[in-house]
């Protein structure tokens, strides 16, 4: 189902957050950070794999994911919605159902036998693809995910996802250098004003999360292990 109403971003980025927080999804801990993938420390961890679990908010949420590419990128903009391996894949599929448009993921890497194909379902030469994910930091991931799309002929000009950390100025620029625009629901910062707004944590544990969002490099450093 299209969506028939269209929130402002701004209300789509409230209530958002706020469902992240709903389902504890949302982790801050300014004492004991976290250790992200690339091996920095970060107070701040969010689950968005959590949300397929709850068919209320993942619903609501595809509907504002809708809502935000048409009104971005176009009513009839794409052939195809494209999901990155794993974490990309649900919510591309819901994408796909809301559009009434055809599904394919996209693998991390070759499989290795059969085909040895990183593109899954069917893409042809020409589609135009949005990419959808559950989050992007700072969009590198995204760019392999393009180029293997448009490896196949199919043009891919766009990535969708729920959650953007929104604090490393880089990333829009990365993705706008390899011609790809990026649609968001939310940000850290978002979370932090809704976190704020709820009185969800203490006071010493949002101050340690604004200090990161603010410099998040800097930060990092000075709490390298």
């Amino acid at each position: 189902m299209i969506p028939a109403s269209y929130p402002d971003k701004s209300e789509i980025a409230r209530l958002t957050a706020r469902m992240l927080l709903e389902i504890e999804a949302v982790h801050f801990n300014a004492r004991e950070p976290f250790t992200l993938a690339s091996g920095l420390p970060s107070p701040t961890y969010i689950d968005c794999r959590k949300l397929i679990s709850y068919p209320r908010i993942r619903s609501t949420l595809m509907d504002f994911m809708a809502a935000t590419v048409m009104r971005d990128a176009g009513f009839e903009a794409f052939d195809n919605i494209a999901g990155g391996e794993t974490a990309g894949i649900p919510f591309a599929a819901l994408m796909a159902e809301r559009l009434a448009l055809p599904m394919t993921y996209v693998r991390k890497k070759p499989k290795g036998y059969g085909r040895n194909a990183r593109i899954e379902g069917a893409m042809s030469e020409g589609q135009r693809v949005l990419l959808v994910e559950d989050l992007t930091t700072d969009g590198g991931s995204k760019l392999s995910f393009v180029d293997a799309i448009r490896d196949t002929g199919a043009s891919c000009g766009h990535t969708a996802v729920i959650f953007y950390y929104g604090i490393f100025p880089e990333t829009e620029k990365t993705l706008g250098d390899h011609g790809i625009a990026l649609h968001y629901l939310c940000t850290w910062w978002d979370v932090l004003a809704e976190a704020k707004a709820q009185g969800a944590f203490d006071a010493e544990t949002l101050d340690g999360v604004e200090a990161f969002l603010t410099s998040p490099r800097e930060w990092q450093d000075a709490h390298k292990g």
